[in-house]
């Protein structure tokens, strides 16, 4: 039975790869398509095109470095196949984490309504918030590539060689991967008080819109609740990846722990698949382009 389960779990993460890199692909492929016809790359652009690559990449790092484990862990046990995964991972996901955090931001200036003078000078400042999160991203990376370069050489100290298994104490395992991923959660943090201000504001519209209107309500309020829908998915999401990460994480103290960790996996990568198609419905763009992809597929 067990096994039955863990290759139902390995069968949705897989499917939900494939998705994965369909979406983000799409999203990708739509703007730049969008940047070489109007021969300019908007910020919105940059910001859904890089988010889209990251997430690619982002994937295929989680399901090689799942299967490895899974299937084959003696290949990090032989070579420097960890640290290439590792050090590929600690650019990657804060990246990822950063777009996505630039998306929210760039949504929360450009839709927000507050009248605290800070807002206001931000939100008249739009073009140079983008410098300062990246900013923020190379700090992220300055701290974060000593320490997993410090625990990888640790690791081959205590082993000899280069192993996915723990050779430390659990508290000592579990600082350092705080301490590896402190860039990771200033920018989750900041993702996430941009979104509950974001809801905050839209919920206050929805909330003013339907005192003024009464019997029915206006396609401004719908418009504002549909957000709200979508950036609560946004979280909900964003906060199982995190979740199937600590998971991921944990597994280390517990080899033995196949399945949970198959389900970390398919955890951590349902954010990056689902994130994207609730982009492409979410953006008219992106879902009048999906319609015409999916009509020229029922054609052919």
């Amino acid at each position: 039975i067990v096994s039955i389960v863990e290759g139902l779990l390995i069968f949705i993460a897989v499917s939900e790869s494939v998705l994965g890199v369909l979406g983000n692909g799409f999203i990708g492929l739509v703007n730049c398509m969008d940047c070489v016809k109007n021969k300019k790359f908007s910020m919105i652009g940059f910001i859904l095109t890089g988010l889209a690559t990251s997430r690619i990449c982002l994937i295929l790092i989680v399901i090689v470095d799942g299967f490895i484990k899974i299937f084959s862990p003696d290949m990090y046990s032989s070579g420097h196949l960890i640290d290439y995964i590792s050090y590929l991972w600690i650019i990657i996901n804060p990246s990822n984490i950063w777009f996505a955090t630039s998306l929210s931001t760039f949504y929360f200036l450009k839709i927000a309504n507050f009248s605290h003078h800070t807002f206001l000078w931000l939100k008249g400042r739009i073009n140079w918030v983008l410098p300062l999160l990246m900013g923020s991203l190379f700090i992220s990376w300055l701290f974060t590539f000593p320490q997993i370069v410090k625990i990888l050489s640790d690791s081959k100290v205590g082993n000899g060689n280069a192993t996915w298994q723990l050779n430390m104490p659990k508290s000592e395992f579990f600082t350092k991967q705080i301490l590896v991923n402190v860039g990771v959660l200033l920018l989750f943090t900041l993702f996430l008080i941009t979104c509950f201000l974001l809801i905050i504001s839209l919920w206050r519209h929805s909330r003013r819109m339907q005192l003024n209107v009464t019997g029915f309500q206006d396609p401004s309020t719908e418009a504002h609740m549909k957000a709200m829908k979508v950036l609560i998915s946004f979280l909900i999401l964003f906060i199982l990846h995190f979740i199937g990460l600590a998971i991921e994480i944990a597994c280390f103290t517990m080899p033995e722990k196949k399945l949970l960790f198959i389900f970390g996996m398919m955890t951590t990568v349902l954010y990056p698949w689902g994130h994207s198609f609730i982009l492409i419905l979410g953006n008219s763009k992106l879902k009048q382009a999906s319609l015409r992809a999916l009509q020229q597929v029922k054609c052919c």
